[in-house]
């Protein structure tokens, strides 16, 4: 099989900051089974609030699923296949297996088809059967005809600020979902993550924080993705183990983040005036 597949399951509780209302509106899509659509910018925290939700909800529920999400990676080569499942050959005998897809809606695992978009268009109708009231995954290989576990819900993700006119969310199947959108944090939000997440001091995290907030506003210069948590969370992961602070930020943040030396130049200007 071509797909990516995470299977989660964590005893302690995965870290995230709420930042809105996130938390109150996705318990509440998920007691009425609505499927949800996490919208935002890349390293901005969508998979961890998955991760946490996940735990938060299966032990509020008192669910004792080994493995309550199922996340799968999309890409491009991602058939209906992969997702759904296919015959296999186990010695002489040919046994069908169930994709990612077919297990949680048959254990009544949460679903999480991070970046949708870059999935093939087969994957992508494959789900609007899930995201209704029949709540039912068609096996056409099989002729089953899978009714979802009470517990199942379907979560995916994308970027739209990344994603070109000819990889856009359809409107057919973003109007099934419930629609969450995250951004980066502020300063002070961003500053107390990386602090937690790597256990770098107060001030270090901070200026982190102060950098990743000057780099995005580079998008009024015509660079789009600006520095994500994530790349600032492994600045911070460097520093702690002893590399230098302005080193740390090039490998980390400034080479990370583009290939163009014009960005890069503008980046490190940053980096510079922040860290001493």
């Amino acid at each position: 099989m071509t797909e990516a597949v995470n299977f989660f399951s964590a005893e302690a509780e995965p870290y995230y900051l709420p930042l809105a209302d996130e938390v109150e509106v996705f318990r509440a899509a998920y007691s009425a089974r609505l499927p949800v659509l996490l919208k935002g910018p890349t390293g901005c925290g969508k998979t961890r609030f998955v991760e946490h939700m996940t735990w938060r909800l299966y032990r509020e529920t008192a669910n004792q699923l080994e493995v309550p999400l199922v996340t799968v990676s999309c890409h491009e080569d991602l058939t209906a296949t992969d997702m759904v499942g296919r015959y296999l050959l186990k010695g002489d005998e040919t046994v069908w297996t169930d994709g990612p897809l077919t297990r949680a809606v048959r254990t009544g695992a949460i679903c999480y088809l991070d970046e949708i978009v870059e999935a093939r268009k087969d994957t992508t109708v494959l789900i609007h059967s899930l995201t209704d009231h029949r709540r039912i995954l068609p096996i056409d290989k099989t002729g089953e005809l899978v009714h979802a576990h009470p517990e199942f819900l379907l979560v995916i993700s994308y970027n739209p600020g990344y994603q070109s006119v000819l990889k856009d969310l359809k409107p057919s199947t973003r109007q099934r979902f419930v629609s969450l959108e995250f951004d980066y944090p502020d300063v002070e939000q961003e500053a107390s993550i990386i602090s937690h997440e790597t256990g770098v001091d107060a001030t270090t995290a901070e200026r982190l924080a102060v950098i990743g907030e000057r780099v995005r506003n580079l998008k009024q210069h015509g660079f789009e993705e600006g520095v994500s948590t994530r790349l600032l969370i492994y600045a911070g992961n460097l520093i702690a183990t002893g590399i230098d602070a302005r080193r740390s930020a090039q490998v980390a943040i400034v080479t990370a983040i583009s290939d163009d030396n014009t960005v890069q130049q503008a980046v490190a200007d940053i980096v510079d005036v922040i860290l001493p």
